[in-house]
């Protein structure tokens, strides 16, 4: 079963020093924390701030690809946790056609914001997610920051995008 997810906000892994998305079930209180690259992030963010570039970034260009295309971003799906790796799939449709395409969970992120695409993050990836049931129960803005914040090494730094 997919969940409705939303981009809660973004922050720093304080032991790898790289950038964690968090998204947040719309419906409930689960929250999935996903590491992320530099680079996705810092598009992820320009398109949370609404910043407007000189030139299209790259996920700008897929966009602007897709609507000359014709071609609609449904939704973007996280569906799997393997060996500490998130996976996505890109949900597009076409003249009546649907079309999944494989992606890294940062880009279908950020094509998501672009695109105004829902979010989903299948059940079983938050089920298999330890920090996601743990963070679960802290959903207050101050009170996740300073969880996520006090998380052990042995708690950060495991997921890769």
């Amino acid at each position: 079963m997919e969940i409705e997810m939303k981009i809660r906000g973004l922050m720093m892994d304080p032991v790898t020093n790289m950038p964690i998305v968090i998204l947040k079930d719309v419906g409930g209180d689960s929250i999935l924390p996903i590491w992320v690259g530099v680079y996705e992030a810092n598009a992820i963010a320009l398109e949370i701030e609404k910043v407007q570039t000189p030139r299209p970034m790259t996920h700008d260009l897929i966009k602007n690809v897709l609507l000359g295309l014709n071609a609609v971003v449904k939704k973007v799906v996280v569906t799997e946790l393997r060996d500490d790796t998130f996976y996505a799939l890109i949900w597009l449709e076409r003249n009546g056609s649907t079309i999944t395409i494989d992606s890294r969970p940062s880009d279908a992120l950020a094509l998501a914001l672009r695109t105004d695409a829902p979010i989903f993050v299948e059940e079983a990836v938050l089920k298999s997610s330890k920090i996601a049931s743990a963070v679960s129960e802290k959903v207050g803005n101050e009170e996740l920051r300073r969880w996520l914040e006090n998380l052990g090494e042995e708690d950060l730094g495991k997921y890769k995008m």
